[in-house]
């Protein structure tokens, strides 16, 4: 008889509210940082859920701004966004992509609307995702994985039922491509209808999902729709997900927390208050870089 891993709690996402001019986002984490340690070494999911992009000629989105302590990961499923930073780094996100940023010891970096998916617009589906980096890695020199689909790790879920891809870790010995400081598992599954899959993360590992699209059973026992965010418990056993619907999507997230003191004020995400002030006098100085790129 399969053991399951139990579920903790079901929860939403906030309000949907503007990043920049550009993305409609709901924060699922951190909610007044009440999950904290629940969802380590993750730090913050906003969800872009589909919507359509207007036709513009002034490509919109997030103007020059730093980070230092931590990565980004954005993760596309419709619509592409442009970036680039003050290092001379450029690079376009589109569908099945997926960039993670290092931004270590910091930089100063724009997000925005791709030039020609601006002009024609469209429909627009991203998750942004910020990675703690652990003490001896928040310095690290900043740095970028362009991730494009051909990349990624793929498994086939038994009787036609979809598709896992890999972005981060395993899926039952698939790697996916993305490096990172502390083991991390991230991939999502499309889903045909019946659709089962399954897979074990060791219990210290805090594991989570958010349906993208659809509607799924947990467990073998509880249906949750789309916007659903399912925060696992720490027990042993088996994490079943079953779509319900075709094209249902669920995007997984898994690692191991980091056990140190995290400050996070704005851009900046460090161990210690004292490491943040410190942050804004480098930004302020210039030691991040030119913001005039």
């Amino acid at each position: 008889m399969t053991t399951f891993r139990n579920m903790d709690s079901i929860r939403r996402g906030a309000p949907f509210h503007m990043v920049g001019d550009g993305f409609r986002v709901s924060n699922y984490f951190p909610n007044g940082n009440e999950l904290g340690e629940r969802i380590s070494p993750f730090l913050l999911l906003d969800y872009n859920a589909p919507f359509d992009i207007t036709p513009s000629e002034v490509s919109r989105g997030v103007g020059a701004h730093p980070h230092r302590g931590f990565e980004t990961v954005s993760i596309a499923y419709e619509g592409y966004v442009e970036h680039h930073d003050n290092q001379g780094n450029h690079g376009i996100v589109g569908p099945g992509d997926v960039q993670w940023m290092t931004a270590g010891s910091g930089l100063l970096h724009k997000e925005y609307h791709e030039r020609e998916f601006s002009r024609r617009g469209g429909r627009f589906h991203f998750v942004q995702l910020w990675v703690n980096l652990p003490r001896e890695h928040k310095m690290h020199p900043p740095r970028y994985q362009e991730l494009p689909k051909a990349s990624m790790g793929r498994a086939s879920l038994p009787d036609g039922g979809g598709e896992v891809r890999v972005i981060a870790g395993d899926y039952n010995g698939v790697r996916g491509p993305a490096e990172t400081f502390t083991p991390i598992h991230l991939f999502d599954i499309d889903f045909n209808k019946g659709g089962i899959a399954e897979f074990e993360l060791p219990a210290s590992y805090n594991a989570s999902a958010i349906v993208l699209r659809g509607n799924a059973r947990i467990n073998g026992e509880r249906e949750v729709d789309e916007g659903s965010f399912i925060l696992f418990d720490h027990s042993e056993g088996v994490i079943r997900i079953e779509g319900l619907d075709d094209d249902t999507l669920v995007l997984v997230l898994g690692g191991e927390p980091i056990d140190e003191p995290v400050f996070q004020y704005g851009p900046f995400v460090m161990n210690t208050r004292e490491e943040v002030i410190q942050a804004y006098a480098d930004f302020k100085a210039g030691k991040m870089g030119d913001a005039n790129f």
